[in-house]
């Protein structure tokens, strides 16, 4: 896949070298000289993925990468910092300041590539939630998103065959976090695998292919989305590239830095965190799209498009699709009389009764105001008469409850029903039908139920 990658360096020939090496492979590259040009350009060119030199005059890397993760509008956008020092406290630094990668110059070419790629996938899809996130917020739907940013207590299952170095990574790891062995994954109790937010895969285990295994866990609908971090002996640069292909998220060599590994460790609960509270705030936006706020049944637009779905499945040779149309008799006399809070009150009430009276199969949905619509597949007239008069018993059989005092009022509905069975009908002909049928048992002197043929 190709990506927009932002190279910051002050040496000019430094970024036209990674500049080439980029291009070479289909990337599209932005370049900065500074610390300052790069938050500029992060800013308003939104790359995939940052590529940050530690060494510069003036702001120096980290304090960039430090004001990139600050910032809301950047703190997204993956950075690899990029440096002469192969130091362990370089390291270890850049990745506490919010780096998600750290090269050491010369740069590998391959192990670069492998790094951009992984950090671009993780790229494209948190823009493509944010995008998503966005829309919701701009239409109200959806708060502020909030997650756990510090990367700590996190589920973490170490799948390491060796007992010793199991021991040790637990051991490190149990300082910040809540590590678990392969021989404890009974302990993680009736969620299993879902309460895990971190899995380490020990790729020199002699008892299963630590690949193999990556590779298992990215393809199962249940972990396909659960970080996996590879610990890989240091000579083993293939199977490191390997992992990344594979869609292992990070990897950290053998022998252990333990600081290094903590912090690594971090970065990717962090990142998952971020991700999964994205999803939440999306599906959040589905919802409340779909969902009447007042009542909690699904929403007009909702219900005419399942509606025009089944008509379609029944005109191929499906069973019958019933719709019945239930409202709230004298409702307006509620408002006036005891003002909206008491209108909210019934109209509440009555979606819980309604809810009660029908089968799991069955779809429920307020149509506006005080009218009601519900969907029944597969049912026939003489079932759905039956359906919709032990919903009007219902609403009559006891009173409802309106007001601080719960003060009694006794509430009737009227509900008129109709089939679609014709190869002709759609949704509005077939609400139309039952909208008639409503009207007539109105007409009749309310609360009761009548039909409308087709």
């Amino acid at each position: 896949m190709t990506a927009r990658v932002l190279v910051v360096d002050d040496v000019e020939p430094n970024v036209r070298l990674l500049e080439a090496k980029l291009q070479h492979e289909y990337y599209t590259v932005i370049t900065a000289f500074s610390g300052e040009q790069a938050i500029v350009k992060a800013a308003t060119e939104n790359p995939d993925v940052i590529l940050l030199d530690v060494m510069m005059p003036g702001l120096d890397g980290f304090e960039t990468c430090k004001r990139l993760k600050a910032d809301p509008k950047t703190s997204h956008i993956p950075i690899i910092m990029v440096t002469a020092l192969d130091q362990k406290e370089d390291r270890i630094l850049g990745l506490k300041v919010g780096a998600d990668d750290f090269l050491s110059k010369p740069i590998d070419d391959v192990l670069l590539l492998a790094r951009v790629r992984s950090l671009s996938r993780f790229k494209t899809l948190s823009d493509e939630l944010r995008t998503r996130e966005a829309v919701g917020r701009r239409f109200g739907v959806i708060e502020n998103l909030h997650y756990l940013e510090d990367g700590l207590s996190a589920r973490i299952l170490i799948l390491e065959d060796d007992n010793r170095r199991g021991e040790r990574i637990k051991r490190v790891l149990a300082s910040e976090q809540r590590p678990l062995l392969m021989s404890e994954a009974n302990e993680l109790g009736p969620e299993g695998h879902a309460s895990v937010e971190l899995m380490i895969v020990s790729t020199s285990g002699t008892s299963f292919d630590g690949l193999r295994l990556a590779a298992h866990i990215r393809s199962q609908t249940a972990t396909r989305n659960l970080p996996i971090l590879a610990i890989v002996d240091n000579h083993e640069r293939d199977k490191a590239l390997r992992a990344l292909e594979l869609g292992v998220n990070d990897f950290i060599d053998r022998p252990l830095d333990e600081e290094e590994l903590l912090a690594r460790v971090k970065t990717l609960v962090r990142r998952r965190r971020y991700i999964e509270a994205l999803r939440e705030s999306v599906d959040q936006t589905m919802e409340k799209a779909v969902t009447d706020q007042l009542t909690g049944l699904h929403n007009r637009r909702y219900m005419e498009s399942q509606l025009k779905a089944l008509l379609e499945r029944m005109q191929r040779g499906g069973q019958p699709v019933s719709v019945l149309i239930a409202d709230i008799d004298h409702f307006k006399r509620v408002n006036d009389l005891f003002g909206h809070d008491a209108g909210d009150d019934v109209i509440r009430q009555f979606s819980e009764r309604l809810a009660s009276n029908f089968r799991p199969r069955d779809l429920a949905c307020r149509f506006g105001g005080e009218e009601f619509v519900v969907i029944m597949p597969d049912t026939l007239p003489e079932d759905a008469m039956q359906i919709a008069e032990r919903l009007r018993h219902s609403i009559a059989a006891a009173p409802f409850y309106i007001g601080r005092n719960r003060e009694q009022l006794e509430v009737t509905c009227s509900v008129g029903v109709s089939v679609g069975n014709q190869v002709s009908d759609i949704p509005e002909t077939v609400l139309k039908r039952a909208d008639q049928a409503l009207y007539s048992a109105k007409q009749c002197g309310r609360n009761r139920v009548m039909a409308q043929a087709a």
